[in-house]
């Protein structure tokens, strides 16, 4: 395991050079693209009969148990990492709009492509039954703010769009995540899932994980306020973020909703309250630093994945017409909310999270834990290639957006981009 990750982590160390030297993309995007260059001219390799390189790198992503390690490792420290600079007062000004979208437009667009899939996919040719449609559709609702963040901040995004997106992305996980489970439960079974029945369940897990990140938050908080010495400060930090996932899981509450809740705690109640300045300055380094290092990891195992796929090129017709899909679900989910109350949101806003709804790694995760069987297959390439085309050209354009809103006040831009 040690020699594994010393590979990816260099792996990862030498793309990000590169790309900092050369190829001048986002960070995240770039070490992504690199990777999946690389992916790709590994396959070309085994294509004319080269296939040392192929079984050598397929043998290391395969090893990586990437669902695992996103789900039960790095995604606790980026949801904690991401919660932790989110200024509360700025989120309790958008609360309603961040509400609706995390929770109810989670929700709405797993039905909506749920059902339209199922269609879509039948008149395709590759029948998938609807309760593993509803599945893909709760494991591809949930927005990544990870590859569009620094990009929007680069544009001079205001701070009404910036938290709306990051809010609504770091709490949309956790949704997605208690609805995937509930609705794979239900694929698995051949039992439908009765209404009051899943509500309680929903309720239980996403309310169960708001409650037990306060007590984790605010009991790390009174540690905190009894001591002045960073590196203790930081251990604690740590404890909570791998402890309390974990115990999450025991518990059966929602781990991520949980980190989130946490997050949002210390980073302002015990960042205010509980710190000198200097033990904020290490604990803000420390994890700004792990948030940057996970997110490179997170991408380049994203790019490297394709070599695992069973995949085939034929899923590249299918990915197109639900990209389209999940484009107009994503629009639908957003407008409707933004109009009923425009007098509190900009000009330009439904197309900016419309777009900037970017899809990451906790889909390409939760597709990979999947059972196996041919539904698996075809979920699991049309999600990857959904990701990647998510990532590159939504996460390389959105700035564009940014920047053409803010400049013509919102007016004149088209819904559909």
């Amino acid at each position: 395991m040690l020699e594994l990750a010393a590979i990816v982590l260099t792996v990862t160390a030498v793309l990000a050079w590169f790309n900092e030297r050369y190829v001048h993309l986002p960070a995240t995007i770039g070490v992504m693209v690199i990777a999946l260059f690389l992916s790709l001219v590994i396959q070309g390799l085994s294509s004319v009969g080269i296939h040392a390189p192929a079984a050598l790198t397929r043998s290391w992503v395969e090893a990586l148990d990437f669902d695992s390690l996103l789900m039960n490792g790095m995604l606790s420290f980026l949801l904690f990492a991401g919660a932790l600079h989110v200024d509360i007062k700025k989120l309790r000004d958008y609360w309603a709009s961040i509400g609706v979208l995390a929770i109810l437009g989670t929700i709405v667009s797993t039905l909506l492509i749920g059902f339209a899939s199922h269609w879509l996919l039948g008149i395709l040719g590759v029948p998938v039954a609807l309760p593993w449609c509803l599945v893909f559709g709760a494991l591809i609702s949930p927005t990544d703010p990870v590859a569009v963040l620094g990009i929007m901040r680069g544009a001079g995004a205001p701070d009404d769009m910036e938290v709306r997106i990051v809010g609504e992305s770091l709490f949309n996980d956790g949704v997605a995540v208690v609805l995937f489970t509930l609705l794979l439960s239900a694929a698995q079974s051949g039992e439908s899932l009765a209404g009051g029945y899943a509500l309680m369940l929903f309720v239980e897990e996403a309310g169960g994980g708001v409650l037990f990140g306060l007590l984790l938050g605010y009991g790390v908080h009174a540690l905190m306020k009894r001591v002045d010495q960073y590196q203790v400060e930081v251990l604690l930090s740590l404890a909570m973020v791998l402890g309390g996932y974990t115990l999450a899981t025991h518990l059966h509450v929602s781990g991520p909703i949980a980190m989130v809740v946490a997050g949002l705690v210390v980073g302002n109640h015990a960042w205010t309250h509980a710190m000198s300045t200097q033990t904020r300055q290490h604990l803000n380094d420390f994890w700004e630093l792990i948030d940057e290092i996970l997110n490179a990891l997170l991408f380049v195992i994203i790019g490297l994945e394709l070599l695992a796929l069973p995949f085939h090129w034929n899923y590249l017709l299918v990915a197109m017409p639900l990209i389209v899909l999940l484009i107009a679900v994503r629009l639908l989910v957003v407008a409707i909310p933004v109009s009923l109350a425009h007098r509190h949101f900009r000009h330009g806003s439904i197309a900016v999270l419309t777009w900037g709804g970017l899809r990451g790694g906790i889909s390409v995760a939760l597709a990979l834990s999947l059972p196996a069987g041919e539904a698996r297959d075809v979920l699991l390439n049309v999600t990857y290639l959904i990701v990647l085309f998510s990532i590159v050209s939504q996460g390389l354009t959105i700035g564009a957006l940014v920047r053409r809103v803010l400049s013509t006040g919102g007016k004149g831009v088209r819904l559909w981009l």
